[in-house]
């Protein structure tokens, strides 16, 4: 057990933050090992003077950071730092392997017949200042304008001057991030997320808290009572069916979130990748409240791999803070990609992707509902996956590593989940990676594998 104690007389209110806080920072140290058994709440407690309720409240916020777990009758005992983070795709594709673990739109001849053809048009049309230019400010503004018409068909009044435009939809969410949180502060996500937010959270030095969700997406209530707790500065939110559950929140949902965070002045960023490819889809965020909202909206999801590209759209008194985070982090977009991003939106190739992906996916949503028919699982007609919840005997990883064996890669519902406490087990399972002979094969073995106990694979030593 540790001999190390907090600072009675450095407490500040509320005293469980503070408490939780000084506990933390020395995990941090190393003056609290790995390993090491905390002193049981009751004695902390009477040596600190402090109530129970506080010293309980103290190590309850610290198993929420994933610092310590508590162990009924043994204790709380400080965990291992946090190893970094493995992506739930594969790394490196197998010829022997249908790889359904990694999202992307499904494409075909079509999608690469485009980019020729578009690359030709770059190379007889291109701007001199797209080759020659080094100052984002002399490249970007007319590519701002064509973004502002495109995100108006949305429902999305932007200014040119609050959009950024990045290479894709992760420098956008990064820039969002560090533009709506400071370090040190809390960011709130639904406890199943997107899998690069924990690791980005970590190398920025904040703090997640996990929101309950439903089959309408993150519950108003857990978002209230996060904020009331204190030190929550921004909800992150992935509202239209690119989230692990494959959920597209409707107007009703999105307007009482929009209250909380207006009751709290919460920041709102809005995850928004799909963004024209869901039919019917409810206003944005960024349409509820644009005074709060970064919003997020991608192409490379919804077009083809290679056009790597997104808008984020920032509330007016946020976008030189924003233009500056992403000035230091990534300079500028691409701009050819962005010339040949603005010529796609305005001559319709954009909505002709659009319209064919809707189709592709509407097959493989036809297929799997046949393949899988009576298991658990979520979709949306427009989302790129589905979300297979696996029975009691079969642990995540173990049914991963099976499905690995049997020559299908599925990700592990693990790789989005920010408190393991959390649900129960599920594999996200991507539709538009491989071709339709590939992916009906491969949810055949899904299926099979779900009709028997999933035992692990030993170890071969």
């Amino acid at each position: 057990m540790t001999s190390w104690m907090p600072d009675r007389a450095s407490l500040t209110r509320p005293a469980y933050l503070s408490l939780a806080e000084q506990l933390a920072q020395a995990i941090r140290r190393g003056d609290l090992a790995a390993g090491e058994r905390l002193l049981p709440q009751r004695q902390l407690a009477h040596r600190l003077d402090l109530s129970l309720q506080t010293v309980s409240r103290a190590y309850e916020e610290l198993i929420r950071r994933g610092l310590i777990a508590g162990a009924v009758g043994r204790g709380s005992f400080v965990l291992p730092a946090a190893a970094e983070t493995r992506p739930p795709y594969l790394v490196q594709r197998s010829g022997e392997v249908v790889d359904l673990s990694i999202l992307k739109p499904v494409t075909d001849r079509l999608h690469v017949e485009r980019m020729r053809e578009g690359l030709i048009w770059l190379a007889q049309n291109m701007p001199p200042q797209d080759a020659l230019s080094f100052r984002p400010n002399s490249i970007m503004p007319p590519h701002q304008h064509v973004a502002s018409d495109w995100l108006a068909q949305g429902g999305i009044d932007a200014s040119p001057d609050r959009i950024v435009i990045t290479d894709g939809a992760t420098p956008a969410i990064s820039t969002a991030v560090m533009t709506a949180v400071p370090p040190g502060g809390t960011l709130a996500a639904a406890h199943l997320t997107h899998h690069l937010l924990m690791p980005l959270a970590r190398y920025l030095g904040l703090q997640l808290e996990p929101l309950a969700v439903d089959d309408h997406g993150v519950v108003p209530a857990s978002l209230d009572r996060a904020a009331r707790r204190g030190g929550l500065r921004a909800v992150y939110l992935q509202p239209a069916a690119i989230n692990p559950r494959a959920v597209l929140s409707p107007a009703d949902r999105r307007a009482e979130i929009v209250e909380v965070a207006r009751r709290h002045d919460l920041t709102i960023i809005e995850n928004d990748v799909l963004n024209a490819l869901i039919v019917d889809r409810p206003p944005p965020y960024a349409a509820l409240a644009p005074e709060r909202v970064l919003h997020v909206s991608g192409f490379t999801k919804i077009t083809l791999p290679g056009l790597r590209l997104a808008y984020l759209v920032v509330p007016e008194r946020l976008a030189t803070a924003a233009a500056n985070r992403h000035l230091v982090t990534n300079w500028v977009a691409t701009p050819v990609m962005v010339e040949l991003l603005s010529h796609w939106l305005t001559d319709g190739t954009v909505a002709e992707l659009i319209g064919w992906q809707r189709g592709a996916l509407a097959e493989r949503h036809a297929l799997a509902a046949q393949m899988l028919a009576g298991l658990p699982f979520r979709a949306h007609p427009q989302s790129l996956h589905l979300w297979l919840e696996l029975p009691p005997d079969a642990p995540e990883d173990d049914f991963v590593a099976l499905a690995h064996s049997r020559g299908v890669a599925v990700a592990s519902g693990r790789a989005f989940r920010l408190n393991e406490r959390s649900g129960g087990g599920a594999v996200r399972i991507a539709l538009g990676s491989a071709d339709m002979g590939q992916l009906r094969h491969a949810l055949g073995v899904i299926s099979g594998m779900m009709a028997r106990t999933v035992e692990p694979i030993l170890p071969m030593i």
